[in-house]
């Protein structure tokens, strides 16, 4: 088996001798002993149960296993090498580059955008306790935000996809083998979507203001594009779903439409510019947009939960005073996921995992724990609490909350397991990801075809090389993990997952002293 660097797998491919001979086959990650690579080492400080430095160090790396383009001289996931270099020659432009969503070999443009924010988020609010990190969370958002500004080069068009799901999901590859047809997807004036370039601009915005005191010329680039493609989400709207249906549909349909992008996209730019056209667009717009609905999930469908606590930020800390409403509107939210709160509307398992639906659902735990824990920042820098009915929450509670699902997917669970590959001695091992669980092209060069790697995948061996940092979808609703790498709902990890975790990592890591 392998971390950084591959092995080589024998099952399927009749290599008699076992993959630990292989372990080392492909350089390690450089810096780093074998032994805590494996094992994370629990450096007890205060009441800390967990390293979680070690825990965001893997949060972060994990995103050099989902790059696609030509990899860098520093990618220190060795055992991926160069994919996707004629991406987007298709439509004759330059699509090279980005991120895989998932455990396929599909670049999507709005879980991507959405991961972009996120990341961003992350470091906008807890950048400053990353320290020796902060480097490798900006160069994981820049990855991102060059390609975006690739997919969005050409005016009142914005570039959402490349490849065909459907074929690309009847194959079991390496992203380094694909042979699949790389299609190209676009909307535009004809075909719109707001709710993706919406996204795509709060993604740019926010990436702004990440660069802005290191790189300004970079995030000059990144705020005037986002300008550009906001007003294209807003003049032209629709949902991308609903021109791209058989492309996008089932794996990212715009279940909740475009209204809360835009809301979404307008609150970033109003952070971004401090321009005012942006505040009035928000009163003036945001009641249609959705802002007092009620919908209690966050991630990369419904941002309206985002904005709301987003927006309130510049009501409590920056003193705008005409989103007052918006305070109101975050604590309905908060108040929603608080375990016996008046309103609570939370599903817990038994074993207290913040629970939504069967499908990926550590999404929604790592996205509304870092929603908590800005929030509870928020509440603590205005020195106010939260207020459900009759009840008060203050920010302290929040961050128990979060902490109790962070630990969860660290390994406090009745499993005993984490749900973070390479983070604690029990971890998954067959997670659904291809090119975690094919060898890699060092121990194997010959071609993967398309369907020989379905015998891995139906397999019970192990991975023989690790994604570092990947969160897998998690346990169901009754704190079951099978670990079965065909078992997509539970065992895929996905970059919007990891996204939101950087951030509470990093507040957790500095918390108990460990950064």
């Amino acid at each position: 088996m392998a971390l950084f660097g591959c092995s080589s797998s024998s099952y399927a491919f009749k290599l008699i001798i076992s993959l630990s001979f292989f372990f080392f086959l492909c350089n390690g990650f450089s810096g780093s002993s074998s032994s805590s690579l494996f094992y994370t080492q629990h450096h007890r400080h205060h009441v800390a149960k967990h390293n979680y430095k070690d825990a965001l160090t893997k949060s972060i790396l994990f995103f050099e296993g989902q790059r696609s383009g030509k990899l860098p001289s520093n990618q220190r996931m060795t055992w991926r090498r160069d994919s996707g270099l004629s991406d987007g020659s298709a439509l004759h432009v330059d699509l090279v580059g980005g991120y895989y969503d998932a455990g396929d070999n599909i670049k999507f443009g709005f879980p991507m955008a959405f991961t972009t924010t996120m990341l961003s988020w992350s470091v906008i609010e807890f950048g400053g306790l990353m320290k020796s990190e902060l480097p490798n969370a900006k160069a994981a958002i820049r990855w991102a935000t060059d390609y975006l500004l690739k997919a969005t080069s050409h005016p009142d068009t914005i570039y959402v996809q490349v490849g065909d799901a459907n074929k690309d999901h009847s194959c079991w590859e390496r992203p380094e083998d694909m042979d699949t047809l790389r299609s190209v997807f676009k909307v535009d004036k004809n075909t719109p979507g707001s709710d993706v370039a919406a996204e795509t601009a709060a993604a740019l915005a926010a990436a702004a203001i990440v660069f802005r005191k290191s790189d300004p010329s970079y995030s000059k680039t990144l705020l005037k594009r986002a300008i550009r493609v906001f007003a294209f989400a807003d003049r032209y709207r629709g949902t991308y779903s609903a021109g791209l249906k058989p492309e996008v549909c089932p794996f990212y349909c715009s279940y909740s439409g475009y209204q809360d992008e835009l809301l979404w996209g307008a609150a970033w730019l109003q952070k971004a510019t401090k321009n005012l056209k942006y505040l009035n667009y928000i009163k003036t717009n945001g009641q249609v947009l959705g802002a007092a609905e009620y919908d209690n999930t966050f991630g990369w469908d419904n941002k309206h939960a985002g904005a709301r606590i987003l927006l309130t930020k510049a009501f409590l800390v920056q003193n705008l005073k005409t989103l007052h409403e918006y305070k109101g509107h975050a604590d309905n939210f908060i108040c929603s996921v608080i375990p016996g709160a008046p309103f609570s509307s939370t599903q817990y398992t038994p074993g207290g995992l913040l629970f939504k639906m069967a499908d990926a659902n550590m999404q929604y735990v790592t996205s509304t724990s870092f929603l908590l824990l800005t929030y509870a920042k928020y509440l603590t820098s205005a020195r106010t609490v939260v207020h459900c009915g009759r009840s008060v929450y203050t920010p302290g509670r929040l961050r128990s909350i979060a902490k109790r699902q962070v630990d969860y997917l660290l390994g406090d669970n009745p499993l005993r397991m984490s749900y973070m590959v390479g983070y604690g001695p029990k971890f998954p091992r067959r997670i659904h990801h291809r090119g975690s669980s094919l060898p890699c092209v060092a121990s194997h060069p010959a071609k993967i075809q398309c369907h020989q790697g379905f015998s891995i995948m139906n397999s019970q061996s192990p991975n023989p090389n690790f994604l570092v940092g990947a969160v897998v979808g998690g346990p169901d609703q009754h704190d079951r993990f099978p670990d079965e790498r065909s078992d997509y709902e539970q065992s895929e990890p996905a970059t919007y997952i990891n996204s939101p975790l950087v951030g509470a990592l990093a507040y957790f890591a500095h918390s108990y002293g460990q950064l």
